[in-house]
C-alpha cells in the first residue's frame, strides 16, 4: 500500500511537481524473492488529485499523522480486503456484472494503455510483468480496436505491394 513519500518528482516532467512518479515498493514478488520495485508514470490529473487529498481531505482524518496515504479509521492503512469489499458493494448497488472485481481496474488500465497506442514493453514494465505473455493475458481489447488494428495492417500490406519497383 502507498505512503505519501512514494510519490516523487520526475526530472523529465517538472510540470508534475512532487508527484511526477510513483514508486511501487511492494510489488508482487516471485516465490523466495524480495518485492519487485518499480517507478510508474503518472497522468496529468494525478498531482492535482493527490495534492488535494494530502492537503485538504487527509488532514481532517483522525489518523492523518501516520505514513499511510490512505489510512483507515483505526489508523492502519486501508487494506486490499476492504477495497475488494467496498468495490463489490458499489458494483452490486449499480447492478454491474458480479464477475467485475477490484483487480478488473488493473486489467482495464492495461487495456486502455494498449488501445491508446503505448508501446507494449512500456505497458509490461508499468504493471511489473516479467513476461509480455502475462500482459497479453490481462489485455482485453475491444472489437473496434481489433478492427482498426487489422485495417492498418491490411492497408500497410496493400500499400507495400503496390509500390513501384517491388519484385514479383
Amino acid at each position: 500500500m502507498l505512503n505519501e513519500v512514494d510519490f516523487g518528482p520526475n526530472p523529465h516532467g517538472r510540470e508534475f511537481g512532487d508527484c511526477g512518479t510513483l514508486m511501487v515498493r511492494h510489488g508482487k514478488a516471485k516465490k523466495g524473492s524480495p518485492p519487485k520495485r518499480r517507478r510508474l508514470t503518472v497522468w496529468q490529473w494525478t498531482p492535482v488529485v493527490i495534492e488535494e487529498w494530502v492537503t485538504e481531505v487527509r488532514p481532517g482524518m483522525r489518523h492523518a499523522h501516520g505514513p499511510a496515504l490512505w489510512p483507515s479509521e483505526r489508523g492502519l492503512r486501508v487494506g486490499l480486503q476492504r477495497l475488494d469489499s467496498r468495490f463489490a458493494a458499489y458494483r452490486d448497488a449499480l447492478g454491474l456484472d458480479p464477475a467485475l472485481e477490484f483487480h478488473s481496474l488493473r486489467r482495464s488500465y492495461i487495456t486502455h494503455l494498449i488501445e491508446d497506442g503505448y508501446d507494449p514493453l512500456f505497458v509490461q514494465q508499468q504493471v511489473g510483468h516479467e513476461y509480455a505473455s502475462t500482459t497479453a493475458i490481462c489485455t482485453c481489447v475491444s472489437s473496434d480496436f481489433r478492427t482498426r488494428t487489422l485495417r492498418r495492417a491490411l492497408d500497410a500490406t496493400v500499400e507495400a505491394a503496390m509500390r513501384p519497383g517491388r519484385a514479383s
